[in-house]
């Protein structure tokens, strides 16, 4: 187990914004884990979990404990003819997941590949592109209570996915840490390539396999994306809305152009991006904080910026589009401090 005092979180968030923590504490096991949980002076500290911090903006230093998972390891669980099931450590990076998946050639993940941070947060979040999501696959996550210290697996059913949420970012639940998640991978795939310029990528290729899929996601992932090892950012900030059918229709006779994808019935969702393109932000500089010139859905770090600066700017964005389309976007992005 690691433990350190006044601790960077630079490397810890893909902002990479230069704030500490109080302590930092690192385990290899979930026997590590359950002495962290266990621990009096843990319990009685504010304290956060996180992943590769991928999905994070910290406003301030964080007066606390945050706690990171070494957790790692792939292997079989179980197997058929059709299927096979992954256990996967919660700290594996997400990307080598998928890249592992697609060498075997087992189908279900390959349109999330490049997505940043590790497998737990991954479940945590229902991260999705490209018309697949990870609650597509979940088959089970075990994970633990951190007030009652008790492990439970959780069904796929358990876990509540929704766009973006889970039963893991309820503030109504008890705060439960992944350790492990299990994923039922497809040995005869189906593709799910008609989403967005996915189709369109894929004309290059000679046929459409695991492999082109995978190829194809990760040039239109870096084409639109900035690295965060080369500018600081968490990816897409907002996600995309979902509105009335009502709603969308009145937007759709003021702005012709406005684009859309079917959501749950009677729901309409809306991308973020040519929203807030619209409101003309894409490209613009406000002080250290830039919004991307290629896709006006993320944020950068352009230096120096400190989280309350990029904060600020998030917030003018969201009354922008509020006050042209009636739509209110919400941060994909967790607030830390």
């Amino acid at each position: 187990m690691r433990i350190e005092q006044n601790y960077s979180l630079e490397k810890h968030n893909t902002f990479h914004l230069p704030v500490k923590t109080r302590w930092f504490m690192e385990y290899e096991t979930e026997e590590e884990l359950q002495r962290i949980l266990h621990d009096e002076y843990f319990q009685e500290c504010l304290s956060l979990h996180i992943g590769g911090g991928s999905n994070l903006l910290f406003i301030n230093d964080y007066n606390g404990i945050i706690i990171h998972s070494r957790i790692k390891g792939i292997s079989i669980s179980a197997e058929t003819d059709e299927y096979v099931s992954l256990r996967v450590g919660a700290a594996e990076i997400w990307d080598d997941v998928v890249a592992y998946a697609v060498s075997k050639g087992w189908g279900g993940i390959e349109n999330l590949s490049l997505i940043p941070g590790e497998a737990g947060a991954a479940a945590i979040q229902n991260i999705g592109a490209y018309g697949m999501e990870i609650k597509d696959v979940i088959e089970s996550v075990e994970a633990y209570n951190q007030l009652t210290f008790e492990k439970r697996t959780f069904t796929n059913s358990d876990c509540e996915y929704g766009y973006r949420n889970s039963y893991f970012k309820n503030e109504h639940h008890d705060p439960h840490i992944i350790t492990y998640i299990t994923l039922r991978l497809s040995k005869n795939p189906g593709f799910s390539v008609n989403y967005g310029n996915l189709k369109e990528e894929l004309t290059k290729y000679p046929e459409v396999t695991l492999e082109t899929i995978r190829e194809a996601v990760i040039t239109i992932r870096r084409q639109k994306l900035p690295d965060p090892e080369v500018l600081g950012n968490a990816g897409s900030f907002f996600m995309n809305p979902i509105i009335t059918a009502e709603h969308f229709e009145k937007l759709k006779k003021q702005f012709p152009e406005i684009p859309s994808y079917p959501a749950s019935e009677g729901k309409i969702k809306v991308p973020a991006g040519w929203l807030i393109e619209q409101c003309g932000f894409k490209g613009k500089n406000h002080g250290s904080v830039g919004v991307y010139e290629k896709q006006a859905l993320v944020l950068v770090n352009l230096g120096d910026a400190r989280g309350d600066e990029i904060a600020l700017v998030a917030e003018s964005i969201r009354t922008a589009v509020k006050d042209r389309f009636g739509i209110e976007l919400m941060p994909e992005v967790k607030y830390v401090g």
